[in-house]
């Protein structure tokens, strides 16, 4: 394909209101109508301009005729982008008003129509100074599809005027990267809040990156921390400063304190401006902890890793795969401070332990010693297993390179898990550290020992959770507690094609501030599954880590932290324990209020404390200011439509471990019934015209949708899935960060054959330019159409069974559709093909991520058609990947589940009875 001459392929038709003349861009396929070129405009009717699940019109791009935009604060821009989208939501009243079309959905203020004062904030309140988040009310029934460009937007601003904050700035108040509260503004009674049926919460994520050296926060270094006398409040931007500077009062308890003279003070004891500080100017930022936060030394990082060596793990080339990842991530190993130590451990039905030699120890050799005793398995030699990285690199090396060869001929089918986890624990509860199980057999021998369940008569009933989903064994819930008091963290890497229990071994990560990852039918024949697993093994080795961490969240005056949700052990009332806090998960705390809030805000503040890799100890606190408020109207205007969603979500994870699937489903349900049914009672005017809608504010649109989407996942979703599969699902959604738990609940779907000529190419700044989402609907897929499906976790390329040779030819190099690869591949490398290189730049983009250590694999779909072979080849693995694909598109009918219009007739119904 020539770079000079580019291919139209069909895409979907659209009549125009005035009948546009030929253009000489018009390029069509036989039996297809022409269609207009990719470098001309393409024209929508005039009543889906801008509505959801059409593309609004593109605003010029910089620098090509685009005017002026005016400058906001991230605030100010937030308010205006949540007037723009209702001020199109309010019953359609601007239809063919070109003026108003111009904007789009989501467009930018128009110049000619500028956002005055009054129309961000009523009248009342700009008297008093103390501006709110308007309400925008919407009809979910006629916003159909929904516009899930909503999903992306940030929630809604926090309205914290500048003189509430002692050094007035935009990065006073916590980043929504670092913590979300569902209720942006907080109801002043527990009364109000019951009655709004929403939850009260923050989702915290303490790190954005996997690696500490991106983006840090400010670091004060002087060791100087300064706390409330009382309730141990750190200095914070929203303190208020009295007596010329000379002491503070807390705002979480109001109480005046004494500024330390230390706190005024340079290193060279030098009187400096108490201003500049970064605890009074940040609402993130860190503290070097003193020596009284520190209980010892900080330890050195300490990696264990446990090998399974048994028959399975040779047999599908998990093991050679894991050696070798280990060898190429030890130089990516955190060894900050040059104390890192390693121990591996080799697992069958014994434990075979390794005494590694220093390097420059060239007379000694590395010993292989073998215990088979694992009901009360001893350390040969525990004073030499735990070696130093930076000592023994060369023969570490050179051990890895051998345990392959050492048991390539091992026809052992056990895997003792307990017993090599109890000797782990027992070389490294001195100092804590990391236990890493790599594993692809079921636990069948020693302490914890699990057995294969039956499913036959259970998935998709009532008995499903309690028989297939619970903890097989004591041993899985009371080995983490003495990890937690230990400081050791479980990772667990579960790669088999067989039943591993994944519900049951799961627990070990869940309590001790781990993570279990699942690799379903692994193979090492397969170049996908090994890519998957190494980058997925080697970013997890490489990703900084911090030890003897706890993590608390404090409230001023009436707000107590109650409930929690995510992977630590919860050592008290209000401490969340972690042995290793890692980068990659997020945590979600409900807020109960005991007693009436008396003040116009409150506020909430994140400290954890831990030690780094680089023998240093630090204490992070995240803090922000929340508006208060005795209306729930505001309450609705503030409320975070996707923390509400995984706050839910969590509640609903909960259920389903412990009682049972339908339970979680309904607990989903009725918490959509009631915010809409509360919304129609309390906040929508009985007497509104047309029909009967049902309404709820513009920042909540897309919240029936996601609970929905839920309840089609598959951790949750009803119908006959192996358990592996749906524990699997379950523990990803309880851990993952908000923007790909979103994702992973509700699919992006990009669709290639039509995008626009910028997308897959690189932008001024050198970033690939992905295209705009479309609705996660089967309806809007073209027989004829490329499409990828995002779900966080995999990525599809849905081809249609009527896709055009040239489009096959350009994306696949294939002369024939039924030519090209399917199932788990890589996208071939097409030469001379610039539509290929797009896609290929695209997947790449999509994967690209460096705060989590998610790797997705690629699979390819060829939609049906009437001249597909009846007896194909590859028929039935390419129905049961269409059943997959397709169980991504939540909008739709999926399995017996209702599609979301039908859903949202449903709610209508049952509100209105």
């Amino acid at each position: 394909m020539s770079h000079h001459k580019k291919r139209v392929y069909p895409q979907a038709q659209y009549q125009v209101q005035q009948q546009q003349p030929a253009s000489p861009n018009i390029a069509g396929f036989a039996g297809q109508t022409p269609v207009l070129n990719q470098d001309a405009n393409v024209m929508y009717p005039p009543q889906q301009v801008g509505q959801p699940g059409f593309p609004p019109q593109q605003a010029p791009m910089a620098g090509v005729g685009a005017a002026a935009v005016p400058m906001f604060t991230p605030a100010q821009q937030q308010l205006n982008q949540q007037v723009d989208q209702a001020a199109t939501s309010m019953g359609n009243m601007h239809l063919n008003n070109p003026a108003a079309l111009a904007g789009g959905a989501y467009g930018q203020p128009q110049p000619q129509a500028p956002i005055s004062q009054s129309a961000m904030y009523p009248p009342s309140q700009i008297a008093t100074s103390r501006p709110i988040n308007q309400l925008y009310p919407v009809d979910l029934l006629t916003e159909l599809p929904p516009p899930i460009h909503d999903l992306t937007l940030p929630p809604p601003p926090l309205m914290v005027p500048s003189e509430k904050m002692l050094v007035p700035s935009d990065a006073a108040n916590a980043s929504s990267d670092f913590v979300r509260c569902t209720l942006n503004a907080v109801p002043k009674n527990n009364n109000l809040l019951k009655k709004s049926k929403l939850p009260l919460a923050i989702v915290v994520r303490p790190y954005q990156h996997l690696q500490d050296a991106i983006d840090p926060p400010p670091l004060t270094e002087d060791g100087v921390v300064v706390r409330c006398r009382r309730c141990r409040g750190y200095m914070n931007p929203f303190v208020t400063m009295t007596e010329q500077g000379r002491r503070w009062r807390c705002n979480f308890c109001r109480l005046a304190n004494d500024i330390p003279m230390q706190y005024n003070q340079s290193y060279d004891g030098n009187q400096t401006n108490q201003y500049e500080r970064n605890e009074v100017r940040y609402g993130v930022m860190e503290f070097l902890a003193p020596k009284e936060y520190s209980v010892r030394q900080p330890p050195p990082s300490t990696y264990t890793f446990i090998l399974d060596v048994s028959q399975n793990a040779i047999r599908n080339g998990l093991l050679a795969t894991t050696t070798r990842s280990i060898l190429e991530s030890l130089e990516f190993l955190p060894n900050h401070d040059g104390r890192t130590r390693i121990s591996i451990l080799c697992v069958d039905n014994a434990i075979h332990y390794f005494k590694i030699p220093n390097d420059e120890d060239e007379e000694q050799t590395i010993q292989m010693m073998d215990v088979s005793d694992i009901d009360e398995p001893f350390l040969p030699r525990p004073n030499s297993m735990i070696v130093s990285l930076s000592s023994c690199r060369k023969n570490i090396e050179n051990l890895l390179n051998k345990i392959p060869e050492i048991f390539q001929y091992n026809v052992m089918n056990k895997f003792a898990l307990g017993p090599s986890l109890k000797s782990a624990f027992n070389l490294m509860k001195a100092s804590g550290g990391k236990i890493i199980v790599v594993s692809s057999t079921l636990p069948n021998v020693g302490v914890g020992k699990l057995q294969k369940r039956n499913d036959q008569g259970v998935a998709n009933t009532p008995k499903e959770s309690a028989q297939l989903l619970s903890c097989q064994d004591s041993f899985y819930k009371s080995f983490p507690i003495d990890c937690s008091k230990a400081q050791i963290t479980v990772d667990m890497f579960l790669a088999s094609e067989d039943y591993v229990d994944v519900a049951t071994v799961s627990n070990l990560g869940r309590f001790t501030g781990g993570q279990t990852h699942f690799y379903p039918g692994f193979s090492a024949t397969n170049f996908s599954d090994v890519t998957k697993f190494t980058k997925e093994f080697s970013k997890h080795l490489s990703m900084d880590l911090c030890m003897e961490t706890v993590m608390r969240a404090r409230g001023s005056m009436g707000i107590r932290t109650n409930g929690f949700y995510g992977h630590f052990f919860n050592r008290s009332s209000d401490l969340c324990a972690f042995s290793t806090m890692p980068r990659d998960q997020s945590y979600v705390m409900e807020l109960n209020l005991d007693e009436n809030l008396t003040t116009d805000y409150c506020y909430i503040q994140i400290a954890v404390l831990l030690s780094l890799n680089t023998s240093q100890r630090r204490i992070r606190v995240i803090t922000m200011a929340i508006p208060t408020t005795e209306s729930l109207t505001e309450v609705y205007a503030s409320a975070d439509q996707l923390a509400i969603t995984n706050v839910f979500a969590q509640k609903a994870i909960a259920k389903a471990w412990s009682s049972s699937l339908q339970d979680a489903r309904d607990l989903i349900n009725k918490a959509v019934q009631d915010v809409l049914g509360t919304y129609k009672k309390e906040i929508v005017v009985s007497n509104t015209a047309g029909g009967a809608p049902l309404r709820l504010c513009a920042n909540l649109r897309m919240f029936p949708l996601l609970m929905h989407a839920l309840t089609k996942h598959t951790a949750l979703r009803a119908g006959v899935l192996p358990s592996d599969h749906r524990a699997a699902a379950l523990n990803f959604l309880e851990s993952a960060p908000l923007p790909y738990f979103i994702k992973n609940v509700y699919s992006r779907v990009y669709s290639l054959h039509d995008m626009l000529d910028e997308a897959g190419l690189p932008d001024e700044n050198g970033s690939i330019v992905l295209p705009e989402p479309i609705n996660s609907t089967s309806s809007l897929l073209e027989r004829y159409g490329l499409y990828l499906i995002d779900n966080g976790t995999e990525l599809f390329l849905w081809v249609g069974g009527d896709a055009v040779n040239e489009l096959v030819q350009d994306v696949f190099g294939a002369t024939d559709i039924f030519q090209i690869p399917i199932g788990k591949n890589e996208l071939p490398l097409v030469q001379d093909s610039e539509f290929n290189e797009r896609i290929r730049n695209i997947i790449a983009k999509v994967r690209e991520h460096d705060d989590v250590i998610t790797y997705q694999s690629l699979y390819i779909i060829r939609g049906a058609s009437v001249s597909e072979p009846v007896n194909h080849a590859s028929a039935r693995e390419m129905a049961s990947l269409r059943l997959w694909a397709t169980s991504t598109l939540v909008e739709d009918k999926i399995m017996g589940a209702e599609s979301y219009r039908e859903f949202l007739q449903t709610v209508k119904t049952k509100i209105t009875k």
